[in-house]
């Protein structure tokens, strides 16, 4: 276990290299869309509905263009009379019955009905950003108000607003996982069981950068080029030309610049991107469009979500027998892209966490309501996997009067149960759960603990420590697997590697950076692998033209399967390198050894660099051309054979101040399983931004409506609360590498989501810790200094008396 950075010149595998982006970025250099202006361009403002349900009954655009500067007003009329198509969903769920969910349209503008506030109802494009924003105030639509329900619970009563009328009773899909016999027989020998009900409330990300796009379209070749803030630019270039404007792939490009941030919330295709590329060529102009911060809180894809109530069955000793789960989720009022898939295989699949409960048993009722739609959010359906089996573990150990770090101990999955087949259809390939909390245990000082908690009471305040100990499904692949469970695309990943002649390295990848330093680990692995220095490595990603294909950075996947695709394709510049240098060397190509950047006659010191070989394969004067091709560039494709399953137990330990409800993190120390790690300090750096991010759903975030209207309440930073420095502590992180991956060639398993997975459950069971000796058992997320007061206020036992 290190978490030291590494001196000196070392640039490889395991290396604290400083991220070389970092430059760019801190220095105000670098190219985000909205740096990026066309000539000849023009501007785009989208009209949206400022009610949640309403019928529209007629729109006047005379006005809008009539108005200075305006070049075009458009509505979805116009796109529905070109032929444009809606949004694709990416994912298919079956329900229980077999019959497919339901795929209500999803236009890129409303033909005559909206379905939550912010619904795209028309567009304006001007000469420039205040002239279209001034021109659309004055487009007159007809409404006519409908009822709207915002929750799942409520949309699923008798009498409810319907959200599409195709979707009856407003069910998307009733789905359901494992063995439900089995489970109900576990149910029926059990010395207790511990219920709960709980709510993952409904987040809205807020990347740094605001989405963006620009659309352009070239008469002279008939071919379009969509600038947009994307984590996933080749399945925006497959959805929107394949299935929404109908442009052949090889006549659309999509670039994704730099992007500032995304945590999943720009993985999909918005109607944005559809928009601006379409209306281009109608008007024959680039078309620039950028969101306002008010307009992401409407427009951008919310997270989480879930309404649940859990049971779980356990013996007289504590060991776990069965879990029984019923979730509803909301899925907005459209299927985003990936959202079918997020509450289904992404959540019910990891609700066996790190134990060996034999039976287990989820029913997912996906539910349609008038609120912005849900997807992917950092996590993705683990966030709520975790909440929901920590939470129940932590009361079911209060419940039963075990400790609650020995009644994890008595239910972890043992390393000597590796592989291990859970009952909700994941295979773990390895993991030492019990060294991660062991690990974590002494570093809060757990022994510790009943003498901080008594001399916290000494002084009025509440105490608590809560853990959590979480497993994720990482490296979002394979692709035959995703495609059983209802993707509509495969989950591969593709790396490209050139040499050139002088000996620097260009790579291409298909997973896209926006903040998690691929400039900086990719090549590191290249310096590593071809033993150049790794200011010889050009990084390149984000551009559909350049890179053979991709699918993106979501999941933690980049290393575990872009980073995979790329040692494959290195792995085939070394083979033929090594016939290039058995050419040169006059030796068999079976007696070329490559090590340390050098290709040797095994037994002799006769040997090459490999910038000598790259030379040669450029300049191939001697070469037998009918044996060996000139050139040293070679792709991959990698299709993993499973997910990777990075773990860890977080430890908080929180003080509550009684009098207003305040919680503090005193402390907060995680310990993580990530398999092999690449560059320490950038893995610490994931660590902590997405503990930063758990923290805000459990104590700060909220996404509220209002029930009657369906506006949105919290669209702004007056009312939605992010997380800033001072609401968190100095985090203790640390990590081993003692299991490393099975299933890849690089023994990774990713990084960048295990904060969020197992923040918010953390935190939350030390809060519910610190109000236990009220009789208090649970309160929901986010546990505000209002609703913990109001929590300790209506206690069974009054705080006097405790």
């Amino acid at each position: 276990m290190s978490n030291s950075p590494a001196t000196g010149n070392v640039t490889g595998i395991g290396a604290s290299v400083r991220r070389r982006e970092d430059f760019r970025f801190l220095t105000g250099q670098g190219t985000y869309t909205d740096d990026i202006n066309r000539p000849n361009q023009t501007h785009a403002y989208i009209l949206r509905s400022p009610y949640a349900h309403a019928r529209i009954k007629g729109i006047d655009t005379s006005a809008a263009l009539a108005a200075p500067g305006v070049v075009a007003v458009f509505t979805g009329q116009d796109i529905a009379a070109d032929k444009v198509n809606g949004l694709p969903c990416g994912w298919l769920i079956h329900s229980k019955d077999g019959s497919p969910m339901v795929e209500p349209p999803h236009p890129p503008l409303v033909l005559d009905r909206v379905v939550h506030v912010g619904d795209q109802v028309a567009v304006v494009i001007a000469e420039n950003r205040d002239q279209a924003k001034d021109a659309a105030e004055l487009i007159m639509v007809d409404y006519d108000e409908l009822p709207a329900v915002t929750t799942s619970t409520a949309a699923l009563k008798d009498g409810a607003p319907l959200v599409h009328e195709q979707a009856a009773g407003n069910i998307c899909y009733d789905w359901h996982l494992g063995d439900k016999a089995a489970t109900d027989a576990a149910f029926a020998k059990a010395a207790h069981v511990t219920k709960l009900d709980l709510i993952n409330n409904r987040l809205v990300p807020n990347a740094m950068e605001p989405r963006a796009a620009i659309g352009e379209y070239d008469r002279a070749t008939g071919d379009y080029t969509l600038w947009t803030t994307s984590q996933n630019p080749h399945v925006i270039r497959l959805l929107m030309g394949a299935f929404v404007l109908g442009i052949p792939e090889h006549k659309l490009r999509v670039i994704a610049p730099d992007v500032g941030g995304g945590f999943g919330s720009k993985i999909y295709h918005y109607a944005e991107e559809a928009i601006v590329t379409w209306a281009s060529r109608k008007i024959g102009r680039p078309i620039k469009w950028v969101a306002e911060r008010s307009e992401s809180f409407v427009s951008d894809a919310h997270g989480r979500d879930h309404v649940t109530h859990a049971e779980l069955a356990l013996d007289a000793d504590g060991k776990f027998l069965g879990l029984r789960v019923h979730t509803l989720a909301n899925m907005g009022a459209y299927l985003s892209t990936f959202a079918p898939s997020i509450p289904t295989y992404l959540y019910a699949t990891l609700l066996a966490g790190q134990y060996a409960t034999p039976a287990i048993y989820a029913e997912v009722k996906a539910v349609f309501t008038h609120t912005v739609p849900v997807d992917a959010y950092r996590g993705a359906g683990r966030p709520e996997a975790c909440y929901l089996v920590e939470r129940i573990v932590e009361n079911a150990a209060r419940e039963m009067g075990i400790d609650k770090t020995e009644l994890r101990r008595r239910n972890f999955i043992p390393p000597s149960a590796m592989p291990y087949d859970t009952p909700v259809a994941l295979q773990y390939d390895c993991g030492l759960f019990e060294k991660n909390l062991d690990q974590a245990l002494e570093l809060i000082d757990y022994k510790g603990f009943p003498a901080r908690k008594a001399e916290a009471k000494a002084r009025g305040k509440l105490r608590g420590l809560g853990l959590a100990s979480y497993i994720e499904a990482c490296g979002i692949a394979p692709s035959n697997v995703a495609g059983a469970l209802g993707a509509r695309a495969g989950l591969y990943e593709s790396g490209e590697v050139r040499f050139h002649p002088t000996g620097s390295v260009t790579v291409f990848t298909g997973s896209h950076s926006h903040g998690q330093s691929h400039e900086t680990t990719f090549a590191q692995l290249v310096s590593d692998r071809f033993g150049i220095p790794i200011e010889n490595v050009e990084i390149v990603h984000g551009d559909t033209s350049k890179v053979p294909f991709g699918m993106g950075t979501y999941g933690s996947r980049s290393l575990a399967v872009g980073g995979s695709a790329i040692v494959k394709a290195m792995d085939k510049v070394v083979n033929k390198a090594k016939k290039i240098a058995a050419h040169m060397l006059e030796a068999a190509e079976t007696d070329i050894v490559f090590d340390q950047g050098r290709f040797t006659v095994a037994g002799t010191d006769r040997s090459l660099g490999i910038g000598d070989v790259a030379l040669s394969a450029y300049v191939p004067h001697n070469f037998p051309l009918d044996e060996l091709e000139p050139g040293l560039d070679e792709q991959a494709f990698y299709d993993p054979k499973n997910f990777t399953y990075p773990n860890g137990t977080q430890i908080a330990e929180v003080e509550i101040d009684p009098e207003t409800g305040v919680v503090r993190i005193e402390k907060f120390v995680a310990v993580d399983d990530f398999g092999r790690v690449i560059n320490p300090m950038v893995v610490e750096g994931q660590v902590h931004g997405g503990i930063v991010q758990g923290i805000g759903q459990a104590l700060l975030e909220n996404c509220v409506y209002d029930p009657d209207t369906g506006q949105l309440l919290t669209g702004s930073y007056m009312d939605y609360c992010m997380p800033r420095a001072d609401d968190v502590p100095s985090f203790t992180v640390q990590y081993h590498e003692e299991a490393p991956c099975t299933h890849n060639p690089l023994g990774v398993k990713g990084c960048g989501e295990a904060g969020a997975i197992g923040g918010s459950a953390t935190v939350m069971n030390a809060v519910v810790d610190a109000l236990a000796d009220l009789g208090i058992g649970h309160i929901d997320m986010p546990a505000t200094p209002e609703r913990v007061w109001r929590a300790i206020q209506g206690a069974s036992v009054p705080l006097a008396a405790e």
